[in-house]
């Protein structure tokens, strides 16, 4: 009996034996003072296991059709395996129009022995962060490594845009590993679909801040570091970038990772996708999938966003200071500019320009704001790579510094698109230390001579000998 029924059977034995009426143990129990006469009449018969309820033990009559419930432990363990229960939930309405709750889903999965894919942990005692009430007011980024296509294809970073007032994803992008290309794509989708933030909030990656303790006496003397590509690209833009110094310090784009660790990575698993191209060409609908089920409206209804410029493209690119040479030509790494006359065939020769590296692969050359000459991307696989980092990009008394960092000094080189040859060394002259060999010295010139006299007073030194000019010969 349960613990509601436990009572009944003192009270029925009272007012059997007249100790109590019929009303007062109605009331006792809350019940009827009809029901209370066919309990008396149930225990005078069965006495007290009688009164429990008769539907106590006997099958549901809303319990889902044992053809449904195998149906749905068939998908669970084949097609949907390793889904939770709410997304697996969601499927098995939307794609298979099986109208079924999660707590039957749960029980199916529990009656199977398979564990749940997210178990509930003991909530933990954290200080709320309250939400930017506009949207775009703060924008939180991150990348995530993991196997995204799980054993299908390549382990893949996942980066990604959220907005802190609403938790709506503003975008989303695969690349092998967190690097300039991929933020500056990151940032390229978001600035040209939604608009410019106020402020970018992400972590103290190298790419994004600088990290490290080098300082020039240019910096020393202003107080400030240089920024990185990326920094000052969003300086350009006028947005602000705020670093947090944990990963719970932006626990809102970090909980949307463990989302799309389970959702995504499942969608994908379903839909039998095995490449990055076609993992990005899903994302758009799974974003507009995921904003309309988990994206909440902002406090504040009117935005903050701001226009993106109209050459965002050419601000989204690495800098450097170069010098030009004779031929009016300039270099980078491998690649090169020849650029045009100036006005009344002005030479540029001996000045400085400044030589953009777009997005896409494109080299600009620059004088005071103008551009000068343009070279199109070498292949359309180009990734944007760092040649060295801005602060070293200075000249010092004329002549520009050679020295950088070694990971950021590296040259591409595209093999599915050759690179144009400098007019300088595209002729067939071979190279300078080909055609002069290394001058050495005869056999019996003074410098061999002298050579020659020091070994033999070390030898004669520790043979405790002494060396006279007449024993010479």
């Amino acid at each position: 009996m349960s613990r509601k029924e436990l009572p009944r059977a003192g009270l029925v034995k009272a007012a059997l034996a007249r100790r109590i009426t019929n009303r007062e143990a109605a009331n006792a129990l809350q019940l009827t003072v009809r029901q209370v006469q066919r309990l008396k009449r149930r225990f005078q018969t069965g006495g007290a296991p009688a009164l429990r309820h008769r539907s106590r033990g006997q099958p549901s009559p809303r319990r889902l059709p044992a053809k449904l419930a195998a149906k749905i432990a068939a998908l669970m363990t084949t097609t949907y395996a390793g889904f939770n229960d709410v997304h697996l939930t969601e499927k098995l309405r939307e794609v298979h129009g099986l109208e079924v709750c999660r707590e039957s889903v749960r029980r199916i999965r529990l009656r199977l022995g398979q564990p749940a894919t997210r178990p509930r942990r003991a909530p933990r005692h954290r200080r709320r962060r309250e939400r930017e009430a506009a949207s775009g007011a703060l924008i939180q980024v991150d990348g995530s490594p993991f196997a995204w296509l799980e054993d299908r294809g390549p382990t893949l970073t996942l980066l990604g845009a959220i907005d802190d007032a609403t938790s709506a994803i503003l975008a989303l992008g695969f690349r092998p590993h967190e690097d300039l290309h991929g933020y500056a794509s990151l940032f390229r989708q978001l600035f040209g679909t939604h608009g410019l933030p106020l402020a970018i909030y992400g972590d103290r990656l190298n790419v994004l801040v600088r990290n490290d303790r080098h300082w020039t006496l240019a910096e020393e003397l202003r107080g400030t570091q240089e920024p990185t590509h990326l920094g000052r690209m969003l300086q350009d833009l006028g947005i602000a970038y705020v670093t947090a110094h944990s990963p719970q310090a932006k626990g809102r784009i970090e909980r949307l990772w463990a989302t799309l660790q389970d959702r995504l990575a499942s969608e994908l698993r379903v839909r039998g996708i095995a490449s990055l191209e076609a993992a990005e060409q899903f994302l758009p609908a799974f974003i507009a999938d995921y904003n309309r089920r988990f994206a909440r409206p902002a406090a504040d209804p009117a935005a903050v966003w701001r226009r993106s410029p109209r050459e965002l493209d050419r601000i989204l690119s690495c800098r450097y200071s170069r010098a030009v040479a004779r031929d009016n030509t300039v270099r980078l790494g491998v690649r090169w500019l020849q650029l045009p006359p100036g006005p009344r065939g002005r030479s540029y020769a001996g000045g400085r320009v400044e030589v953009r590296e777009l997005l896409d692969g494109r080299l600009l050359a620059l004088h005071h704001g103008a551009v000068l000459a343009v070279q199109p991307s070498p292949s359309a696989a180009f990734i944007l790579v760092p040649r060295r980092a801005p602060s070293t990009n200075r000249h010092h008394y004329g002549r520009a510094t050679t020295a950088a960092p070694p990971q950021l000094a590296q040259d591409r080189r595209s093999a599915s698109a050759p690179l144009p040859q400098h007019p300088r060394t595209s002729g067939v002259r071979a190279p300078r230390a080909a055609r002069r060999a290394p001058r050495r010295p005869a056999p019996d010139h003074p410098w061999s001579q002298s050579i020659r006299l020091h070994v033999l007073h070390q030898t004669l030194r520790a043979r405790g000998m002494t060396f006279s000019r007449s024993s010479k010969g």
